[in-house]
């Protein structure tokens, strides 16, 4: 599989780019744990079909010391017994904040009350940062059609 734009390639993709990856930087001194962080970013890249993000992100996550088996996982965490009950929350949370578009009627009150017990203000905003953020990565990769499993954890 091949590309079919290299959206990196342009100004106006490394400009915008540039900023976004700038935003995700600023979420990490939040106290939202990485490992949560990786999670989220895993899940909704699974969610969202975007083969280059579910490659980088497990990577990354079995790169900065997390359970492969554990990773494995993600997609069927309900029925899991590797996850944190506040984990299972921000999955949860990352779930239903990227199925927006499935009719499902957004963040449940019930969902939304869940993360709440375990994270504070700080931590919830860089929880849904973060969702957003991936969401909108994922959308970059999809349109561009950018093709997974060459990458390298660090590499960006």
């Amino acid at each position: 599989m091949e590309a079919r734009f290299n959206y990196y390639g342009t100004a106006a993709g490394q400009k915008f780019v540039k900023h976004i990856n700038s935003a995700g930087h600023a979420m990490a001194a939040t106290g939202l744990p990485n490992t949560t962080t990786q999670l989220v970013l895993l899940r909704a890249s699974q969610i969202n079909g975007c083969a280059m993000c579910t490659d980088m992100h497990y990577k990354d996550a079995v790169h900065a010391g997390d359970e492969p088996e554990r990773l494995n996982l993600v997609a069927a965490w309900r029925e899991a017994t590797k996850f944190t009950d506040a984990e299972r929350a921000a999955l949860e949370l990352t779930e239903q904040g990227t199925r927006v578009a499935d009719g499902a009627g957004g963040v449940s009150d019930e969902a939304w009350a869940r993360a709440a017990e375990h994270y504070d203000e700080e931590q919830l905003a860089a929880l849904i940062s973060t969702i957003a953020l991936i969401n909108a990565y994922n959308r970059l990769n999809l349109i561009s059609r950018v093709p997974a499993g060459d990458y390298k954890p660090g590499q960006w």
